[in-house]
């Protein structure tokens, strides 16, 4: 089973530093840009990145793509 895969994105220069990590990790993600999507999850900036239920903030979201590549 795969995993369900969000980027909430502003497109700001932290989000597209994720996305472009996303692609070159050959990640499948969905994009959301909607803020208030964003605000009725509790999301306050972003990026965030959502796997599953889980979401993680710039840093978390980087740490967890790079674990992916190392696979």
């Amino acid at each position: 089973m795969s995993e369900k895969i969000v980027l909430y994105t502003i497109d700001c220069p932290k989000c597209k530093i994720l996305e472009r990590k996303l692609k070159e990790a050959d990640v499948e993600y969905e994009v959301v840009k909607d803020v208030d999507t964003m605000m009725s999850l509790g999301i306050s900036s972003a990026p965030v990145l959502k796997v599953d239920e889980d979401l993680m903030v710039f840093n978390d979201a980087v740490k967890w793509i790079m674990s992916r590549k190392s696979r």
